[in-house]
């Protein structure tokens, strides 16, 4: 006797997609590089200028606040690079669990990011006030020349002395040696006493959010440092850094700039002693 197919054995059978659970998901591969970096959500938007709520979203592995496909790979990129990933395996991670290579489209703006007004150029007073200085100066050699000359030409014609036709010698104006801007690094400099660790940070080529920390482990600073703005810090022992876009600083350590070539963007944890300058 034979026994027929029980009902669910017609039942499509219920095969899982093809596993790629060989590490962690996209998303959760970003949170755990953020969180070993020591840096908050918020911090990564700032340096990244990716909205915290995106930024939240990619790392819960939704892609559907980006906007499409070549939009969340930008994302992926951008936020990789802030916390020290390659993006590259994750990048291909995605297209595997996606659908393989972007699909183009339309030309729109790239990411959903905050846009930042561009800061009016502020005027250079300290320019302004030496060329003034030179300009007073200048004003005030003319006039004792020229009054001297003015005597010495009432003192001949009272004399009865004839006017010479030919013109009459010009005396050089006083010399005055041009104004020349400081180096940057001659505050830095200055504040470096040798029995403590001096570091300048000067956001030269654009903004970035700064933390600072004493040998204690104190918070001296947290916060972003606008284009332009500059700090120093000191402590007896050693300073340790982060820095939101190393590539928007000028570096100073003890009064000697820091010439290491770092990237727009690129996140670095730095610590210097007295001994130094040395990449920390």
């Amino acid at each position: 006797m034979s026994i027929g197919k029980s009902p669910e054995d017609d039942r499509p059978s219920q095969t899982s997609a093809p596993s790629t659970d060989d590490g962690p998901s996209v998303g959760r591969a970003l949170q755990q590089a953020r969180i070993a970096a020591g840096l908050t959500v918020d911090e990564v938007s700032q340096s990244t200028r990716v909205r915290g709520p995106i930024v939240h979203a990619i790392e819960a592995d939704d892609f559907s606040r980006c906007g499409g496909d070549v939009y969340a790979r930008g994302h992926i990129r951008t936020l990789a690079r802030a916390v020290g990933l390659d993006p590259e395996p994750l990048l291909a991670r995605y297209g595997a669990e996606h659908g393989g290579p972007a699909a183009p489209t339309p030309a729109t703006p790239l990411f959903e990011a905050e846009r930042i007004r561009s800061e009016p150029r502020r005027p250079n007073w300290t320019a302004a006030m030496v060329a003034a200085i030179v300009a007073v100066i200048a004003f005030v050699g003319y006039t004792v020349v020229s009054g001297g000359d003015d005597d010495g030409g009432t003192q001949q014609a009272a004399e009865g002395a004839t006017p010479a036709t030919s013109k009459p010698a010009t005396k050089p104006s006083p010399s005055k040696k041009p104004a020349t801007k400081p180096d940057p690094s001659d505050s830095a400099i200055a504040a470096a006493p040798q029995d403590k660790v001096t570091v300048k940070l000067n956001a030269a080529d654009g903004r970035s959010w700064i933390l600072a920390k004493d040998h204690n482990g104190r918070k001296m600073f947290d916060g972003v440092l606008e284009r332009g703005q500059s700090k120093t810090f000191q402590d007896t022992t050693k300073i340790d850094l982060v820095l939101g876009d190393a590539g928007a600083i000028q570096l100073y350590v003890n009064g000697k700039q820091i010439e290491d070539e770092f990237q727009p963007g690129q996140v670095e944890r730095l610590s210097y002693t007295k001994g130094d300058p040395e990449v920390g």
